[in-house]
């Protein structure tokens, strides 16, 4: 199942949300049509599409012509979109395919519309102030922003992540 918001301001609630209550959202509200069409495409590794077109059998006035759409998805091979190695260059759209591309979908949701170099910030946060202090706020905007508590299996592997990557671009500097 891969929930899509199309109505602004919807939160989920009953047995909608129970089912649905952890599954990433596309939200067609938050990106351009072509981002969220990107986004919802590799959430159902969707690579390219086959149209069809099914024409009536037989001489029924009242018979309709079926148009379907086949989706087909070739092996799993992601080609990631992430052309620079430097975090700080990285865009928006950069950070999300960089955090689905490591399967953090809940950080994809919760740092939407954050840069490379947000990110970075976010890090110092994370190493520089008290843990317990740094969990607390993170819990809060997951929960105000995503309606979720924040899984600290995802948190650190996104904190795992972002030392190589911070790593990398020390190391680029270096040269």
């Amino acid at each position: 199942i891969v929930p899509i918001l199309l109505q602004k301001q919807y939160k989920p609630d009953g047995w909608l949300l129970f089912i649905i209550g952890q599954l990433l959202y596309v939200d067609f509200n938050k990106y351009e049509f072509s981002r969220a069409m990107q986004m919802l495409h590799k959430e159902l590794k969707v690579e390219f599409m086959i149209e069809t077109d099914a024409k009536a059998v037989g001489e029924k006035e009242d018979t309709v012509v079926a148009h379907s759409t086949a989706y087909i998805s070739p092996p799993e091979i992601s080609i990631p979109l992430i052309v620079s190695e430097n975090i700080l260059e990285w865009t928006q759209a950069q950070v999300q395919d960089w955090l689905l591309g490591h399967n953090l979908r809940q950080m994809s949701r919760l740092f939407t519309g954050c840069n490379g170099r947000g990110l970075v910030y976010l890090s110092k946060y994370i190493k520089n102030c008290e843990s317990e202090q740094v969990l607390k706020l993170l819990e809060a905007d997951s929960v105000r922003r995503i309606n979720e508590s924040i899984s600290l299996i995802e948190l650190s592997c996104f904190q795992s992540l972002l030392h190589e990557q911070k790593k990398l671009l020390q190391s680029m500097i270096q040269r």
